[in-house]
């Protein structure tokens, strides 16, 4: 089996899944729990100065029978208080010496960062990670997302702590931002061991329609939440990518958004990240979702002949490039396997309306008949010249592998925009034609 341990800027851990700062980490006996489920190691609830939170505190987006694709919650920091937290946190280590802990905090000023950096450390933590994420409640207080926002203000902080830190600071950057790059830049800047990416992104989930106020309420009022869950891992991958392509960065990544499988981890991994952090998946499922995936990411590693994890990192990064560096003369086609075609034609419908009318509805004489299929009823027909594979109709099919995408050889080198745009220039090439 694959060697699942990783090290990220010193900090060893027996595998790279680790428990997000949240409320599944919030006590002692969550953390226990985390460990003994298999847990690689777990980020404290952010530690600051303790606070009242309201109720309710969470909302979700439901598609159909898929319940939390998205997740929102108007909960802070910790309402426990420090004295309680570092208590515990070094009752945690104490008996997990060799997994991890890694204490969250959120407090303003330079003494306060200080004090409580110098309080992490005495209580055991082996990292420290700087909560400038949280988009709700504590950004109204000049922390949180506040801090994460303005890339001068994240650099001023972690040369605050790393004044005093003797143990690795990781700096949580927020997703609420324009170009994360910046503030991932900033931390790198100030010598910040490694960064961690994505805290939640500003939300509204929906508005109940009864009393006409966002969901969750406190007393027939609301506010922004952050967004995490399954929805919100598209715009995590993108964020870890960039920070792990940018040459200002280079610094380790604890990769965090939506991850609740071993695909999940693995595709983070192999975008930059040297470890994952959930916390939703957890809060839906429990901690015992863990024993998947080391499973489901060990058995990937075996099959790529990759004897350990630290092989994954970043191996994607490279193949992100700039629209302006793909191969206009690259192309791909759908084809259908009609052995599984059901007959639905929900991929003419969307083809026909929703794209580039490249499907045509065709009798199903001399085609097999597909599992569900009405006999006598059309079926769909690829319209090879037409089509442009844009993957829609793979996409909306219901059917598993019942229509792919193939490469077709062109016949044409290869060539890049820029490289049109240059021989276009220098008059080697005609423009290229429309593509009808």
């Amino acid at each position: 089996m694959a060697d699942l341990s990783i090290n990220l800027a010193g900090i060893k851990s027996p595998n790279p899944f680790w428990v997000a700062s949240g409320p599944p980490s919030n006590t002692a006996y969550q953390a226990h729990r985390a460990f003994e489920a298999g847990w690689g190691g777990v980020v404290w609830k952010t530690i600051g100065d303790p606070i009242v939170n309201v109720s309710s505190r969470y909302s979700a987006l439901n598609l159909g029978q898929t319940r939390m694709v998205g997740f929102n919650n108007i909960e802070l920091i910790t309402d426990r208080s420090p004295e309680t937290n570092f208590r515990e946190l070094a009752e945690v280590k104490k008996r997990w010496p060799h997994h991890p802990v890694i204490a969250s905090l959120m407090v303003d000023t330079r003494e306060r960062w200080h004090e409580f950096v110098k309080r992490a450390e005495d209580a055991g933590a082996d990292v420290v990670e700087l909560n400038f994420g949280c988009p709700h409640g504590m950004c109204e207080r000049g922390m949180g997302s506040a801090v994460g926002q303005n890339p001068k203000v994240t650099e001023t902080i972690v040369g605050w702590v790393k004044e005093v830190a003797k143990i690795p600071v990781i700096t949580k950057l927020t997703p609420n931002i324009t170009d994360v790059t910046s503030a991932a830049r900033a931390a790198s800047r100030a010598k910040s061991d490694a960064i961690s990416l994505i805290n939640t992104i500003t939300s509204i989930t929906q508005v109940n329609l009864d009393n006409l106020c966002p969901e969750p309420f406190v007393g027939g009022r609301s506010t922004h939440g952050g967004y995490s869950g399954p929805a919100v891992k598209p715009i995590a991958l993108k964020m870890v990518q960039c920070c792990a392509a940018d040459p200002e960065v280079r610094i380790p990544i604890s990769g965090i958004g939506g991850i609740s499988t071993w695909r999940d981890a693995a595709e983070f991994i192999a975008l930059g990240a040297t470890s994952v952090q959930v916390c939703t998946a957890i809060m839906h499922h429990g901690f015992r979702i863990v024993e998947d995936m080391a499973d489901g990411l060990n058995d990937y590693l075996d099959g790529k002949g990759m004897k350990s994890v630290s092989e994954l990192i970043g191996k994607a990064v490279p193949a992100l490039q700039k629209w302006e560096r793909l191969d206009l003369h690259y192309k791909r086609i759908a084809t259908i396997n009609y052995d599984k075609c059901i007959g639905c034609n929900l991929c003419y419908i969307a083809c026909e309306d929703g794209a580039h009318q490249a499907i045509s509805l065709i009798s199903p004489d001399g085609y097999g008949l597909g599992p569900g299929r009405v006999p006598g009823k059309p079926i769909p027909q690829i319209k090879e010249k037409e089509c442009v594979g844009c993957n829609l109709c793979a996409i909306v099919c219901p059917v598993d592998d019942c229509i792919t995408m193939v490469s077709v050889d062109t016949g044409e080198p290869h060539m890049s925009w820029d490289d049109y745009q240059a021989a276009l220039a220098r008059g080697e090439v005609k423009p290229i034609p429309a593509h009808r």
